[in-house]
């Protein structure tokens, strides 16, 4: 079996986004995380929600690490770890009701944000949430000292990432459909946003940030 990758910030930050997604998710049935990273959010999360059916993905060299972390702990409501790129032009998984993803926006280009979001607005049905944790600019400011120098350092490693601006990401949701119902502060001055599906999109696009 392979072993079980550790991340100390998703043992921090996973008390505070679990308070957010209880009621959240409180009518939800079944999550996608997209960018399931290490698998201790998924773990965690499908434990402490066991209403719900938890499916984590990610790209292909990240599936042995969830998987390690299901077998050690994982609850029954926790499904297999599915491989999924946000630039597919298909996703290998039908409709859902919840979508997560946390610390994933700032890591990918702007060209898979807005994949991101377009695949969002395809698997989530109507009424669907979309959960969002991360940082992210205001009126393009960033909201600590920390966080702009977490910028420069992302930007310098890979132009093409970086922290994202709240209006653009919110004006790509609102492409696919969906409508800010929560903007909640995180530990480590990040936020959990929250989005519902109203209709369909109409696919417009944001400039990059």
């Amino acid at each position: 079996m392979a072993q079980r990758p550790w991340s100390e910030a998703c043992e921090r930050n996973r008390g505070p986004i679990l308070e957010v997604l209880r009621e959240a998710f409180a009518g939800a049935t079944r999550v996608l995380e997209i960018g399931a990273g290490t698998g201790q959010h998924a773990v965690f999360f499908a434990a402490a929600l066991p209403h719900l059916e938890w499916q984590p993905s990610d790209r292909p060299e990240h599936l042995p690490g969830i998987a390690a972390w299901r077998e050690h702990e994982g609850s029954s409501n926790l499904r297999p770890p599915l491989a999924l790129d946000v630039d597919d032009a298909r996703w290998p998984v039908g409709s859902c009701d919840a979508l997560f993803s946390a610390n994933t926006l700032h890591i990918m280009g702007w060209p898979s944000v807005e994949n991101f979001f377009r695949g969002a607005g395809r698997v989530l049905q109507p009424g669907g949430v979309l959960a969002v944790y991360g940082p992210f600019r205001y009126g393009g400011r960033h909201t600590a000292p920390s966080n702009a120098q977490f910028d420069a350092y992302l930007r310098a490693r890979d132009p093409q990432s970086g922290i994202r601006d709240f209006e653009a990401v919110d004006a790509l949701a609102a492409a696919q459909g969906f409508k800010l119902t929560g903007d909640h502060a995180m530990p480590a001055n990040n936020r959990t946003l929250l989005w519902r599906r109203i209709a369909g999109g109409c696919q417009s696009p944001a400039q990059p940030v």
